[in-house]
Formats: structure tokens, sequence, C-alpha cells
């Protein structure tokens, strides 16, 4: 309804990374919503079949070939969007990007371009958005966060300290400039199950679960993996005015595995 606090109607939302997964279904929460959507991808194929899978939803989105850690192209976009669509009310950092690799086997090289895209990344777009934000009035900016935002896990030396950064990013962005009616806060996502997850969902050979699902399902008071759909309500939520007086918050939607020590063996 357009009266509702959490009616998003007559905002423009940029959701980065926004053509598949956690990403499309935040996108499409917002466009439920009433938001216009925006995305990037880093090449025209992949905005081509974003702007697909969207029509396929019925969301008429705009695409925009940009990379997040480019600050010009970025800077560039952010015109752009703001004079062809409309300036930007809710920015989500979406884009990211994870390496699994034992931290001793982790070059250098490696270790820079997960905090690149996951930290660098929502910094620049931030700092993009927020001037014409300041100049509006206000705005909403949404940072994807993780689990490995609060905690450590073999094998993500990388992406457990870029996201532990954007959690402390979240916090400052919202001491920095919430005199100005901006609220920044992050959603960290527990595991959700997407096609990026479906082998670790898979049934063995013997009928048995995964051992990495029997893990998850196990460590989750839910007793499941989450759907892309449980991240509708917490960004609807982040991007409207039910949410004028929240900032510098994470929101875990975890199934509970944070507030949980695990089952006695």
């Amino acid at each position: 309804m357009p009266d509702s606090i959490f009616s998003l109607e007559g905002r423009t939302a940029l959701v980065t990374g926004a053509v598949y997964g956690i990403g499309f279904a935040i996108a499409k929460a917002l466009a439920d919503a009433g938001a216009t959507i925006v995305f990037n991808a880093r090449s025209q194929e992949s905005v081509d079949r974003g702007l697909a899978a969207y029509a396929a939803v019925g969301i008429d989105a705009h695409g925009y070939v940009f990379d997040v850690t480019n600050e010009e192209a970025v800077d560039e976009a952010v015109s752009t969007i703001s004079n062809a669509v409309a300036p930007i009310d809710v920015l989500v950092n979406n884009a990211g990007i994870i390496k699994r690799i034992p931290m001793t086997q982790m070059s250098a090289a490696e270790f820079r371009q997960v905090v690149d895209i996951d930290l660098t990344g929502p910094f620049i777009m931030s700092k993009a958005v927020i001037p014409a934000m300041i100049e509006r009035g206000g705005g909403k900016i949404i940072n994807i966060c993780s689990m490995m935002s609060e905690l450590g896990r073999e094998t993500v030396s990388a992406y457990a300290a870029a996201k532990g950064g954007l959690k402390m990013l979240t916090r400052n962005i919202a001491s920095e400039y919430g005199q100005y009616n901006i609220q920044c806060n992050g959603i960290g996502p527990g595991y959700i199950a997407t096609p990026q997850t479906a082998p670790l969902r898979e049934r063995q050979a013997d009928g048995s679960r995964h051992p990495f699902d029997q893990f998850i399902v196990a460590r989750t008071p839910a007793a499941r993996w989450g759907d892309p759909a449980d991240l509708a309500g917490p960004a609807v939520f982040l991007a409207s005015r039910a949410s004028d007086f929240v900032n510098g918050h994470v929101l875990y939607v975890d199934g509970g595995i944070l507030a949980y020590i695990g089952k006695q063996p």
C-alpha cells in the first residue's frame, strides 16, 4: 500500500551485482514494495541475463555495466543513473566474491582481490551516492554482510576480514552521516539455498545428506537452509521509512546460528 511505512513507491534502488541469487531476491522484494530497480554487472552479457530474469517476473529493471571497484566508472554510472532513471534513494551493496583457500596457501593478490570487491567496493559505491542523498534530505544504504562478519571459519580468511570490515564501515557511515537522515545498516545472511550452494545440498549415492548439509542443518535452530525469500522482509524494512531510527545495525538472517552453541555430540 502506498501509505504503508514499508512502501517504496517513488523510490529508486540500486542493487549491485543483482543478476541472480541473493541480490536478485532482494531487488525483487524492493520492486514488489514499489521501488524502481537498477542493478549492475561487469559485462553486458551479465546485464542482459539480468534484464531477462527481471522481465520474466514482471519487473522493468535498469541494468548498467560497471565495476564497483573502479571509482571513476562508479561515479560516472551514478551520474548517468540519476539523469536517465532517477536519483538513488536506496543503495544495496550486494556485489561480492569468496575464495576458499587456506590462508597459508593464499597469495596476497588473491586476498586483496576479495577485500577490494567485498569491502572497497561498498566504500566506493557509498561514497558516490552519499552527497546527493544529503542534498535530497536522506537515503538508505544496506550492506550485505555475513555471519563471517562475526565468525571465523577455515579457508575464508580474506572473506571474513572483508565482511568484518564491512560491518565496521556500516557503523562508521551511520556515525558520520546519520545527522543527514542517512541510515546505513547491514544484512548478514546465514546459509542460503541458491544455485551456488546446490552441490552442497545434493543427496549422496546412498541417499544420505551431503556432510556439509548435515552440518548446517544441525547447526541451525531453524533446522533448514535459508531461502532467498527469507531476505525479502528484512531488505524492505531497512529500505523503507519503517527503519528511519535504525542505524549502524547488522540484521542477521541466519535461522538462529549465531545464537546457538550447537547440539551436544
